[in-house]
């Protein structure tokens, strides 16, 4: 089965089994020259590993799938209660706030039907999870989290999240590559359309501290940086197989929300 980065921007994300989130595993090595040394500190000084940075339009995707903006490159958030992650849920130190709240999403009118039950899966699995952050579909106006369609985005991507939240709100939707992700098995592109929502209202991948956990190739460390991945308590503290913030899905898979997932969720939404 081949791996590709979850949307993980999907999810699901890093470069290994057909992922819901980026692209395929043996794309996620190759580091832009173009990111400055300064850049590359920023990146690590925030939590987040400087393998396969690419520089992007309105930012540095890192990890896959998660776009990282200036103005996140640039703030300091606080380093109490932050750890390195293992195996565990994890989230970012930005959150959407304002609670409760409806975040709207739209859909481009590019994607084949199949993406229109699938974004609707994936709303009905965050919204039956009794969350305080609800997601409503529309058709007209400018939506909170619009889904974007691309021909390309780089060899083997999914998927591309539009960051993380800024100011109390989500990040700006996602963008996802229907001729890459090469599938009409809704629940498979629910679960990397669910990955992606999960980074753009804050949540890290579950195997950050080790994205060859479902990658596969070889472990990833970002090393003691105290910013930028925040365990959620009571989640576990070993591997969690079925997540779907892994940054790696296989092709045709469908991780709807696990036990720990939920406890994840519930705990910050």
């Amino acid at each position: 089965m081949k791996n590709l980065k979850l949307l993980p921007l999907l999810a699901l994300a890093g470069a290994t089994l057909s992922l819901s989130s980026c692209s395929k595993k043996e794309d996620a090595a190759v580091a832009p020259a173009a990111v400055s040394q300064d850049t590359m500190a920023q990146i690590t000084a925030l939590g987040f590993s400087t393998q396969g940075v690419k520089a992007v339009e309105g930012g540095y995707v890192v990890e896959g799938d998660m776009l990282l903006t200036p103005e996140l490159l640039a703030s300091a958030p606080g380093y109490s209660t932050l750890r390195v992650g293992q195996d565990e849920q994890y989230r970012t130190t930005n959150l959407v706030t304002g609670l409760p709240r409806v975040l709207t999403v739209s859909i481009s009118s590019s994607f084949p039907s199949a993406y229109v039950s699938a974004i609707d899966e994936a709303i009905r699995r965050y919204n039956a999870a009794g969350l305080r952050l609800t997601f409503r579909r529309i058709t007209s106006g400018t939506a909170n989290l619009p889904i974007k369609y691309s021909s390309n985005l780089g060899a083997g991507v999914l998927g591309q999240s539009g960051g993380f939240p800024s100011g109390g709100n989500p990040a700006p939707g996602f963008t996802l590559v229907p001729n890459v992700i090469n599938s009409s098995n809704v629940n498979y592109i629910a679960t990397i359309m669910a990955h992606e929502m999960g980074h753009c209202i804050g949540m890290r991948h579950t195997d950050y501290f080790n994205r060859a956990y479902s990658c596969g190739g070889s472990a990833s460390n970002e090393g003691a940086s105290s910013v930028g991945a925040i365990l959620i308590p009571g989640t576990p503290s070993g591997a969690d197989p079925s997540s779907w913030m892994l940054a790696c899905v296989g092709n045709g898979v469908n991780r709807p929300f696990t036990a720990n997932d939920l406890t994840a969720l519930n705990y910050i939404y």
